[in-house]
């Protein structure tokens, strides 16, 4: 086997990992927001509130992710009548779906963090947000690192799905060289190596902020 054709398809097929990763970080940052809001109204005392973030969150998890992504791509021109980019269409059901996702990870994050932090919160004086912005969430943040990472992997595998609207992430790439060459082996073995070695730099970053963590 000679390295001849794995330095030809190394440039598309890491320009596919660059998409998929940029899509993996723009998910997991605006997925952050929307879990840490849905997580807020989970655990506050509204009961209109606590509803709607369920309801999401149990409608988001209950479907495929494939079928939301083809649902926004190809349902949502329909009744906008306004054509979304691949691109647009595929983060904004990548962004919903890891929103879902991580909004258990905050709530279950947030309610490990001992009730007595809001309570001295509360007694100095602090807001119930700012209690929430300053003592319980910094904590939180900490201990849910473990499941961030694996959330993060989990979300670089599913940007795979995104291949089946056109965006060129790292397997549609590789998918297009293929159907062009019929050199299926060797590059879904390529594709495969580029996924584990993302996958293995983000778990030694989490195993690394846990010693930290730890000591």
């Amino acid at each position: 086997m000679t390295m001849e054709p794995i330095l030809n398809y190394l440039p598309a097929l890491l320009h596919g990992a660059w998409f998929t990763i940029f899509v993996t970080f723009l998910a997991m940052v605006l997925g952050s927001v929307l879990g840490a809001v849905l997580a807020l109204m989970q655990i506050s005392n509204s009961r209109v509130a606590k509803a709607i973030a369920r309801s999401y969150t149990s409608l988001i998890r209950g479907l495929p992710l494939l079928i939301q992504i083809l649902y926004i791509y190809f349902g949502l021109p329909l009744l906008l009548g306004v054509r979304i980019p691949a691109i647009v269409a595929g983060t904004i059901a990548m962004t919903l779906f890891t929103g879902a996702m991580l909004s258990e990870i905050f709530r279950a994050g947030i309610e490990s963090v001992d009730r007595g932090q809001t309570e001295a919160g509360r007694s100095i004086g602090f807001t119930y947000w700012s209690t929430m912005r300053l003592i319980v969430f910094p904590q939180a943040v900490w201990r849910m690192i473990p499941a961030l990472a694996n959330q993060f992997s989990i979300t670089l595998k599913d940007t795979s799905l995104l291949s089946v609207i056109g965006v060129a992430e790292l397997t549609m790439s590789g998918q297009t060289i293929y159907s062009m060459n019929f050199d299926t082996v060797r590059v879904l073995t390529m594709v495969g190596i580029i996924y584990f070695l993302i996958f293995l730099i983000v778990e030694r970053l989490s195993f690394a902020l846990e010693r930290r963590i730890s000591r």
